[in-house]
């Protein structure tokens, strides 16, 4: 009977746009330890057979929601107990790494290459190390090294966490239970997209993930992964990247050469998963269709101040925009804006009764760029808590619901809306900072459009003030051959 494994789990997880001004700090993150982040896993609870005859370590888990630059203190704290948890926990043979890939901390430019790199130290060379990633992390050469294993997630929207989660935990006790470190092969391909022009949803990213488990069953290779890269943030590793793991070198090496060639090869056809326009052309449209009962509720992503990738949650533009327009103004049509975070405008109007009049300036005091805050006259129409915003207000400004919150929040489920009183299916148009729709929102639209708003993780990519990328890189640089070298170990 084989030996009882010990394997540490434990990880930072957030991803952060360095072009934000919100800085993320210990306040933004939920934080797991012990039992109760063993508890994170379904497959340990019960444990599947794979897992049972191990023995899971509890370090720390620290999530937040997408947001800008980490405090450092925050960083150097989780870091340092992961280490002291390990220290403590004595000999390992793997540690699971939970992260998301794209986390920037002030003063550092490879957060995750650090991470691991701390972590192989303390425990040696020999203890395997797997990493559950998203798909819109980074690969630097450091994380390569430092991991034995590495994979990621394969839909976006992802709805495959969980599964890439426990499939980089399997990987990591077959692996163990083979006694042969797995070969392991790296292509960096000089592609940065948003996310919104690589959903899963639309070729060709469906097609290119799509292939992952034909290339998984050939003989030799364990596990193959597709980074996009994380298109917001300016650090020499973002970018798209392929890494293939298994037993035989000769077989990851060629598949891990054939991913990157496919990648590279339809980079051309990658487009945004909705058409586009400015707010105001995506208003126009709106507007108009809601004649049209098919398609409303009519969906329109501010998507440059997406908190779901980073964005402050508080630029007004696209707000000042919805209320210039009279027929949401006079209440003609229904419409709802999620949201902003702003806990002081929250604090000001909660407390009073529901239908109250009430003037409050809202937004702007994170990302100041115009218009910056804006006032609003209306009346409060609902108050309510959320597990994600705190405690959120509507204010009714004509037919217009304006959602503030005291946390930054993506409204991605329904669930959230009828907290205030909203169903969204009674309504003419929803704006909502959000890049691809989620799943509920995608299923309850009528019709849709993506808007390049301004902020922090602007869709155009080159209004953005790169400075450290390594180019060339497409789309910002297109007459360029590209540099596909597979690195093995």
């Amino acid at each position: 009977m084989p030996r009882s494994l010990r394997i540490a789990i434990g990880g930072i997880h957030i991803e952060s746009s360095t072009f934000s001004p919100h800085l993320s700090t210990a306040d933004d993150f939920h934080v797991t330890r012990g039992d109760a982040l063993l508890a994170r896993y379904d497959w340990l609870s019960p444990a599947r057979p794979w897992a049972g005859d191990v023995e899971w370590v509890p370090l720390v888990h620290a999530r937040a929601l997408p947001g800008g630059v980490v405090d450092p203190a925050a960083y150097d704290a989780w870091s340092a107990e992961i280490l002291d948890r390990l220290a403590e926990a004595g000999p390992v043979d793997g540690v699971l790494l939970d992260i998301h890939g794209a986390m920037s901390v002030v003063g550092r430019e490879d957060a995750e290459g650090d991470l691991v790199t701390a972590i192989r130290t303390l425990i040696g060379p020999e203890p395997y190390i797997s990493t559950a990633m998203d798909l819109h992390g980074n690969v630097s050469h450091v994380l390569f090294e430092g991991c034995d294993l590495l994979t990621c997630y394969r839909t976006a929207p992802h709805v495959d966490v969980w599964e890439t989660r426990e499939r980089a935990a399997r990987n990591l006790v077959d692996a163990l239970r083979r006694g042969q470190r797995p070969h392991k092969a790296l292509v960096h391909v000089p592609i940065l997209l948003p996310g919104e022009m690589t959903s899963t949803r639309t070729e060709p990213a469906r097609g290119l993930y799509a292939g992952i488990p034909e290339i998984e069953a050939q003989e030799g290779v364990i596990d193959a992964a597709v980074w996009i890269g994380f298109a917001w943030a300016d650090q020499p590793r973002c970018r798209g990247a392929v890494v293939v793991t298994g037993t035989d070198a000769a077989a990851v090496e060629k598949a891990a050469g054939q991913l990157g060639e496919h990648f590279w090869s339809v980079r051309e056809e990658f487009a945004f998963v909705a058409p586009t326009g400015s707010m105001d052309e995506c208003l126009d449209v709106a507007l108009a269709a809601a004649a049209d009962p098919s398609r409303r509720p009519f969906f329109i992503s501010d998507s440059g101040d997406n908190p779901g990738a980073g964005g402050a949650d508080d630029v007004t533009f696209a707000l000042e925009r919805m209320l210039a327009r009279p027929r949401i103004r006079d209440g003609s049509l229904r419409a709802v804006y999620a949201s902003l975070v702003d806990p002081e405008a929250v604090a000001q109007v909660a407390d009073q009764p529901l239908g109250s009049p009430v003037r409050v300036r809202v937004g702007g005091r994170i990302d100041q760029r115009d218009p910056g805050p804006l006032q609003l006259d209306g009346v409060l129409e609902a108050v309510a808590e959320d597990p994600a915003g705190g405690r959120c207000a509507s204010v009714r400004v004509g037919g217009l619901s304006v959602f503030v919150t005291s946390r930054r929040m993506q409204y991605a489920e329904l669930a959230s809306y009828a907290r205030l009183g909203i169903a969204v299916g009674d309504m003419d148009l929803v704006v909502v900072k959000i890049g691809y729709l989620e799943p509920e929102l995608f299923d309850a639209a009528g019709d849709w459009l993506l808007a390049l708003t301004p902020g922090g993780v602007d869709q155009d990519l080159g209004r953005l003030p790169y400075r450290h990328l390594v180019r060339p890189v497409f789309p910002l640089d297109r007459d360029f051959a590209a540099d596909l070298t597979v690195v093995t170990r």
